[in-house]
């Protein structure tokens, strides 16, 4: 596409006034305002937060591959021991014994470890950590590309405000000056004063105008704040005269969705719904694991005697587990998650189309926009150089009052659409960075 220099040209040529006033000022640029913004706005930090809980999910997900090993202490005092019968006859004895087994007090010091041996649904488990990492890390992308986007946007406003308070100054400052002709031509009888008061009115107007744009443009300040992560009571001022020269260079290219971070979302989320899917098969294989346990226990009958004379023991062993029959449910559940993916590949499919058309009508709507923005141009060139030719006959009397103040209305609203052009040209040109996913690269080159 054709670089934007007819812009710089034109706001030369309308509003050198502002121009000059404006590179007295310093103030924020585009780009540093966007670089405030990627730093400070609270959403970036919520993305953070989410990389970093991503992070911490993988830990949780190797960690159940881990040997797990606790251990436990026990103290017990038998107030009562229990008692078991032993049969007649036996050990010799004609008649049933009562006997108490066991001792008052009893200490027990033990540690247990299992290791998992074979477990498909924790491998697929530790699988999904990459696609979930990676889903946070095109999330945090996403939030920049949208800080970037409502900044230039809301940037844009603020500036474009800004020229239409100009104009509306300079538009009551050429009325006064016909007001000041007028007056003396009313006070000599010349025009009669309803012609003075027409005029007036038209001034009056412009005032009303410049107050509803002064309120839209502390409107517009207070919203760029708001996206840059500003405290509402910091003063602003935006270094907006150099802001033609700031815009993207938008160069047409071939459209490629993969670069898209949505269309980059949806594949990792299929990634996570396929394993969770074939998680779910997984559990109709059998689980093997390890186990090996190490204690000591001491008995007494005396509180002192409960923690020394520890006697040993411990244990080794593998546990094998072979899910046979669940009703069903497993099945449900991997019909279930079956048709999750499916719906989500049809549905990226939906996607894809659809970001394509947003491309396309935002490359038409730029062509359509920067083609406003030149007729517009032209326009307001004309029609200030019909109003500068009819104040000079007015001035030597060869054209009426009336002729006047058609020619100051038209250039007043050549203006006013010169101004909403500009807005929609900046605007075009942010949509066609966001459909084909360079908002990052056109903050990178500013």
């Amino acid at each position: 596409m054709k670089t934007n220099s007819f812009l710089i040209a034109m706001l030369v040529a309308v509003l050198p006034s502002l121009s000059k006033a404006q590179n007295a000022q310093p103030g924020w640029t585009l780009k540093q305002c966007i670089e405030y913004g990627l730093k400070n706005y609270g959403g970036i930090r919520l993305a953070q937060y989410q990389v970093e809980t991503a992070n911490q999910q993988a830990r949780e997900a190797i960690s159940q591959y881990l040997p797990q090993v606790t251990g436990s202490g026990t103290f017990t005092d038998n107030i009562k021991l229990q008692r078991s019968v032993i049969p007649a006859n036996t050990f010799g004895n004609p008649e049933p014994l009562t006997i108490a087994f066991g001792q008052k007090y009893q200490t027990n010091v033990a540690a247990q470890a299992t290791q998992t041996i074979y477990d498909k649904t924790l491998l697929l488990g530790i699988k999904a950590n990459e696609p979930n990492k990676k889903l946070a890390e095109l999330n945090n992308r996403q939030t920049q590309e949208e800080i970037v986007y409502n900044v230039a946007k809301n940037y844009y406003q603020v500036f474009v405000s800004q020229q239409q308070i100009a104009l509306l100054k300079d538009n009551m400052a050429r009325t006064q000056q016909v007001l000041a002709i007028l007056k003396l031509q009313r006070d000599n009888g010349v025009i009669q004063p309803v012609d003075y008061t027409n005029t007036e009115v038209s001034y009056n107007n412009a005032r009303s105008q410049l107050v509803l744009a002064e309120n839209s443009l502390e409107l517009a300040l207070n919203q760029l704040k708001f996206q840059m992560g500003v405290s509402q009571d910091q003063p602003l001022m935006l270094s907006d005269s150099n802001i033609v020269k700031q815009l993207p260079k938008v160069q047409k290219q071939d459209f490629d969705y993969h670069n898209l971070v949505s269309f980059q979302q949806g594949e990792r989320n299929l990634d996570l719904q396929r394993i969770n899917m074939e998680r779910t098969k997984a559990g109709y294989l059998p689980t093997l694991s390890a186990n090996a346990s190490y204690g000591t226990l001491s008995f007494s009958n005396e509180f002192k005697g409960a923690f020394q004379n520890f006697l040993g023991f411990g244990t080794v062993g593998l546990r094998l587990s072979l899910p046979i029959f669940d009703g069903f449910r497993r099945d449900a559940q991997y019909q279930q998650n079956k048709l999750t993916v499916l719906t989500q590949e049809e549905q990226q499919r939906l996607n894809t189309e659809s970001f394509k058309l947003q491309y396309n009508n935002a490359e038409s709507q730029l062509v359509r926009a920067k083609t406003n923005t030149e007729n517009d141009d032209r326009t307001v060139k004309l029609a200030q150089e019909v109003y500068d030719i009819t104040t000079l006959q007015y001035k030597q009397g060869t054209k009426s009052l009336t002729d006047l103040l058609n020619a100051d209305k038209s250039y007043r609203e050549a203006q006013s659409n010169y101004i909403n052009s500009l807005i929609n040209y900046y605007q075009a040109q942010l949509d066609l960075e966001q459909s084909q996913g360079t908002l990052l690269n056109f903050y990178n080159q500013l």
